[in-house]
């Protein structure tokens, strides 16, 4: 079935080759001499005998598979198949009385070779030899030493033109030899698709190793490494599916899916080495995480596959991990990057350096000799001629046909039928687009979910006040021990008092309060919406919809009581039209069936008169569907006359006119209901998206406050220090030396920091603690998690970050957009000396990222203006 790499290259370097498949002995020479002789001369089989011979040989060393070289094999194989090429076109074989019925060609599957099948047309001896000759393709893939550069130069060229000879086949006689009933599932179109993949992987898989041999940059690399996952991805989708799933041994099956998982972790592995030179160390731990995981997930279904792909497999693995677990300490020491997850990530480009040889012009048999004296050119002029008649028929009459059904149409949409009819029945239905809207609405929650919504809006303004609430608490307590410290000890406390340093946080937190209740005012706009138009917009929550349409009743009075004979009778002629409409389709494929089978050539080739004679005599039996069609046409077009006249009385009895104004009322109401849903709606989403930033923010102040209060405490133990020994009598030099302080203003950027520690102190009250954590995001409970506020944010890793709260409002969005101001510059801090363990005021902090929160699912505007944002923007 399949041929190993002999090269020691690389343990990775292990491809299959597809064995050929067998047949019995068939005698082509007798029957073929015999038709020559019966139906032309006896002198034009002797003219003929050479290729009569030439014919056979083929086909006697076609059955023998002991040729001397892959080579001589396929030049073989390229040969009978233009051979047969001009067999067909001159020889009918099929098991007709009149054709060569007693030829039978038998061939057994390549992979399951106690499969066969037999068929008494050329159709099947033509796929086998294309299959036969992707085959020895593979094998002169293989034979080749990949070891060396021109070696794998060679082997990616083979396996290129077997990709080419497997797309052949499915694209030219899969289908046809599948036709006779006798078939086997190595030519069907399925296989021979996959087999194409799987050549293309194999040729794509030699460049990438040149490419590695070339030493090219591991962008490049990776591109290429990725295109071979891919390739072999797409051949494994195949294999686990029907046709094929059942077909192939669990080897093949296990060697693809552990080939596309090494390639996928290649991949990952040459693009980390890029991304780890551009400093993107984040990207890099996912990519090589995703890399890993691959690996792992292929040796679970490894059973089978050659011990060389496996021990390829754990080295690369080792790499990945190698350069995974450098990555994470550096990220952990150095550049503190938030890991994106994989499902966040785009795809990995890929880029493909091969693609199926083009095998037209290698099989084309109109250049060669044989049986060229059967068939004279004056015969396949006029075949071409009479092929281009009959097409003209076909394409004049489908058009016929297809105006004929958008007539019917276009005629009943306009009398409004059938829905008229259906609504009469109770069986209402809105339009498509109109039915789409109101089911987008009820699954994403309906106006009876909004209050839910709304809700999670009110919590979310709670938690964001509670964190100011907080955060001022923190400065305030910081001022207060610092005033009572300054009573305390008078002139001696020399450092700033905490309200010249805290000025710039005070007024941050002062926006963030402003900008609260304009949020809450908004957030009263939108629930007196909801309250307003909950009668509007209930319609919505109707189910099935169809339900709030009027219906069609029947009159209160009747003078005749023939309202049941109009309605049966415009029924029935509905029904006329559909039989109609479906004759119609059954004369478009009894046009394409006849095309199909229409072939005049052993005709043309026997004529002995006029062309012209025979083509009126053959094109005459076109004549019969023709009429049939245009008879078609014309009791449609009676038959529309009739509906319309019973559509009037039907229209006249039922004041259909008035139903049809009250349909198209309710439409315009449901209409209106979903455009204030989606208004509501979308300015909820802002709402909540407004929020969660916002608490992303005052989170991060609040972590800066932190930091500013414990080393503001730091500081205040050693001042302590200096001022006893001060009053211990210390010498004043020695108190200029140990008690210099400078302090910057908040956002002030830091001189010099402390290069010692601060002293040990023996009272665990004044050991600093660790820093407080950052309160996690708010989720309301028992509800699942709004998409605005369910991924973390990145921290802050360099100077060039873009501003993390720089959003484009919505327009009409009844919510302050959070800006950049808010957040100081990370280069930025408070003029606190450093301390064990101190890492500076950004160090775990939250920060994220523009377009981190998703869009509302409907952009319709706000009709709310938005409220005064002159305090969120100035700084």
């Amino acid at each position: 079935m399949a041929g190993q790499s002999s090269s020691s290259a690389a343990t990775t370097n292990i491809m299959l080759a597809i064995y050929e498949k067998k047949t019995s002995t068939t005698d082509l020479y007798r029957p073929l001499r015999n038709y020559i002789s019966m139906y032309y001369s006896e002198r034009e089989a002797q003219n003929l005998d050479d290729d009569l011979q030439t014919l056979k040989q083929y086909r006697s060393d076609l059955e023998r598979l002991s040729d001397p070289s892959p080579t001589s094999r396929r030049d073989l194989l390229q040969n009978y198949y233009k051979a047969l090429c001009l067999v067909e076109t001159r020889f009918p074989i099929s098991p007709d009385k009149d054709h060569i019925n007693t030829v039978m060609f038998l061939w057994y599957d390549a992979f399951k070779q106690k499969q066969k099948a037999s068929q008494q047309n050329i159709h099947l001896e033509k796929a086998a030899v294309l299959f036969n000759l992707g085959a020895v393709h593979s094998q002169i893939g293989l034979s080749f030493d990949r070891g060396t550069v021109e070696g794998r130069r060679q082997a990616s060229h083979a396996f290129i033109a077997a990709a080419g000879a497997f797309a052949y086949l499915r694209d030219n006689a899969s289908v046809k030899a599948c036709i006779g009933g006798s078939s086997t599932v190595d030519v069907s179109v399925e296989c021979a698709g996959m087999l194409e993949r799987l050549m293309l992987a194999q040729a794509q898989e030699c460049v990438f190793e040149n490419t590695i041999a070339k030493g090219s940059t591991p962008g490049v690399c990776a591109k290429i490494a990725r295109q071979v996952g891919l390739y072999y991805e797409e051949a494994l989708a195949a294999l686990t599916v029907a046709p094929l799933k059942d077909h192939f041994d669990r080897a093949w099956i296990a060697h693809v899916q552990l080939k596309s998982a090494l390639f996928c972790g290649e991949a990952c592995y040459r693009y980390s080495l890029e991304l780890h030179e551009k400093e993107e160390i984040a990207e890099e731990i996912a990519r090589l995480k995703i890399g890993i995981s691959a690996l792992a997930e292929a040796k679970k279904n490894s059973k089978g596959a050659a011990q060389q792909l496996l021990d390829g497999i754990s080295k690369l693995e080792a790499n990945i991990n190698r350069n995974l677990e450098r990555a994470v300490k550096e990220n952990d020491r150095v550049y503190l990057m938030r890991v994106p997850s994989p499902s966040s990530l785009p795809p990995l480009p890929a880029f493909s350096m091969v693609k199926s040889m083009p095998m037209n012009e290698v099989l084309d048999a109109s250049k060669e000799k044989m049986f060229a004296s059967l068939v004279p050119d004056s015969s396949a002029k006029a075949l071409s001629r009479y092929t281009e008649m009959v097409d003209e028929i076909i394409r004049t009459q489908a058009e016929k046909l297809q105006q004929g059904s958008e007539l019917a149409r276009v005629r009943l949409k306009e009398m409004d039928l059938p829905d008229s009819i259906l609504a009469l029945e109770g069986n209402f239905m809105l339009p498509t687009d109109l039915k789409e809207d109101v089911e987008a609405v009820q699954i994403s929650g309906g106006p009876a979910g909004l209050e839910v919504e709304l809700q999670q809006l009110r919590d979310l303004r709670r938690v964001n006040h509670e964190l100011l609430v907080q955060t001022e608490e923190l400065l305030q307590k910081e001022a207060s021990e610092d005033a009572q410290f300054r009573s305390q000890f008078g002139t001696r406390w020399t450092r700033p008092q905490s309200s010249t340093l805290t000025k710039n946080l005070q007024d941050r937190l002062n926006r963030f309060a402003a900008n609260l209740k304009q949020a809450a005012e908004s957030d009263a706009r939108i629930e007196r919406s909801v309250r307003d138009h909950s009668a509007l917009m209930s319609i919505l929550d109707r189910r099935p919809i169809e339900s709030a349409l009027p219906t069609l009743a029947r009159p209160m009075m009747s003078l005749d009581a023939n309202e049941d004979a109009i309605v049966g009778s415009l029924k029935q002629s509905l029904r006329q039209l559909e039989v109609l409409g479906a004759q119609r389709a059954g004369l478009e494929d009894m046009l394409k069936e006849m095309k199909r089978k229409d072939d005049i050539l052993p005709k043309l080739m026997t004529s002995s008169g006029s062309y012209e004679d025979l083509f009126k005599k053959e094109i005459a039996k076109y004549d019969r569907i023709c009429e049939d069609i245009a008879q078609n046409i014309e009791a449609q077009e009676q038959l529309l006359l009739q509906i319309q006249a019973q559509n009037e009385d039907f229209s006249a009895i039922f004041n259909l006119e008035d139903y049809k104004a009250s349909r198209e009322k309710c439409y315009k109401q449901i209409q209106a209901a979903i455009a204030k849903y989606r208004e509501i709606k979308d300015n909820i989403n802002e709402g909540l998206k407004f929020y969660v930033t916002l608490q992303d923010a005052i989170t991060n102040v609040k972590q800066q406050c932190s930091d500013f209060v414990m080393t503001r405490s730091m500081q205040c133990r050693e001042m302590m220090e200096d001022v006893q020994r001060q009053m211990g009598g210390l010498s004043f030099q020695d108190r200029k030396n140990s008690s210099s302080y400078n302090y910057p203003m908040v956002n002030q950027a830091h001189q010099t920091p402390r290069s010692n520690p601060p002293p040990p102190t023996s009272d665990p009250q004044n050991v600093p603690h660790p820093r407080p954590q950052t309160p996690p995001y708010y989720q309301p409970p028992e509800q699942p998690a709004m998409t605005g506020y369910t991924h973390p944010p990145p921290p802050y890793t360099a100077s060039q970050q873009p501003p993390p709260y720089h959003m484009q409002p919505a327009p009409g969005s009844p919510y302050p957009p959070p800006q950049a101001q808010q957040q100081p510059p990370p280069s930025q801090e408070y003029g606190q000396p450093a301390y064990p363990g101190w890492r500076g005021p950004y160090y775990n902090s939250h920060a994220p990222q523009p377009g981190s929160h998703p869009r509302p699912p409907y952009t319709v505007p706000s009709p709310y203006p938005p409220p005064h944002q002159s305090g969120y923007y100035k700084q």
